[in-house]
């Protein structure tokens, strides 16, 4: 039977989650392409259990998630029955409802048919009778925000999510659900945008000031670049690599000449940092406290102590800062 480490809480930085109560682990778990059937059930509980051993305590799902979808969130009931039934209420567990779950069209975007539907499966797939957080995975252009801001609202009066957030959203559409949300009485708690040192929309677009003033929550997702921003391709194409696969996240195509030479450019400052590119690319995201917790997979336990390492150094200087703006916006 599993135990969990007794330490768990001593290195992990925990950040408040915007005004709210709630705070998050720095970098979070995100259960997007390592829990389904193609994968050893032994090592995903392997993963989770080191996960929460090294302070991680918040698991990010999505219906879809797998593959196939519902995938992840069945591997998850399954972990929490067998390992974390002790340790639910030391566990932050979200799960989103946008993107195309089942046939039909009632099985994706933004309808309170859907949104309250699919929660029900995800609760039901995991085991159960809440969830910590429950997102709108995506705006839904056709359906006024009122209704699907008012099914999450519905999630919580229902007792099935205990905080609400968006992803995907923009600016605007952030200020206008949080809005939406405050006048039912449950407030926004939180954004999970893409957002990387080579993706840096939520800074250029305005969202991260947004949600400052708003007082909201940012997780990030993809911090890593589905892998580019690791050592994985420094030096080509691994021919087991996600860019070698057919993924349509990430392709041959995409990883030029060019941008290897970038990479390989960030690899030496992360190496003068002591520090590995994946490394310093979290603690990119994470530097100066703005951004709540940032999303990481893990093929392996090992994969994933790698990543939480980052934390042990977290600060910039103004020099290291400014030559990676000009390695990446060159």
């Amino acid at each position: 039977m599993y135990t969990a480490h007794p330490d768990r809480y001593a290195d992990m930085p925990y950040r408040r989650t915007g005004r709210s109560g709630l705070k998050l682990p720095a970098l979070s778990l995100g259960l997007w392409h390592n829990f389904g059937p193609d994968r050893p059930a032994e090592t995903q509980r392997a993963i989770l259990r080191r996960a929460f051993d090294l302070g991680v305590t918040h698991f990010d799902l999505a219906n879809n998630y797998g593959p196939p979808p519902g995938a992840a969130e069945s591997a998850l009931g399954e972990a929490l029955r067998a390992d974390f039934a002790p340790y639910r209420d030391e566990l932050v567990i979200s799960t989103k409802a946008g993107y195309l779950m089942w046939p039909g069209p009632y099985g994706e975007w933004g309808s309170r048919k859907y949104l309250l539907s699919s929660l029900d499966q995800s609760l039901s797939r995991m085991g159960l009778d809440h969830v910590d957080i429950f997102y709108s995975h995506r705006f839904d252009p056709d359906t006024p925000l009122e209704e699907t801001m008012g099914a999450l609202h519905t999630a919580v009066q229902q007792g099935k999510a205990l905080y609400v957030g968006v992803s995907n959203y923009n600016a605007e559409q952030t200020r206008e659900a949080a809005r939406i949300l405050g006048e039912l009485g449950t407030p926004l708690l939180i954004n999970q945008p893409r957002y990387s040192m080579l993706d840096r929309r939520p800074e250029d677009e305005g969202l991260m000031d947004a949600l400052d003033e708003l007082q909201v929550g940012s997780i990030a997702y993809s911090p890593l670049e589905q892998g580019v921003l690791t050592s994985r391709y420094l030096d080509g194409i691994p021919e087991d690599s996600r860019a070698a696969s057919d993924s349509p996240f990430l392709n041959t195509d995409a990883l030029t000449e060019e941008l290897v030479g970038r990479l390989r450019a960030l690899a030496d400052i992360a190496s003068a940092r002591g520090q590995s590119l994946a490394q310093m690319a979290l603690s990119w995201v994470l530097r100066g406290g703005r951004l709540t917790s940032a999303l990481v997979g893990a093929s392996s336990p090992r994969q994933l102590e790698d990543s939480v390492a980052a934390t042990r150094n977290l600060d910039f200087s103004d020099e290291e800062l400014t030559r990676i703006d000009a390695i990446v916006k060159a």
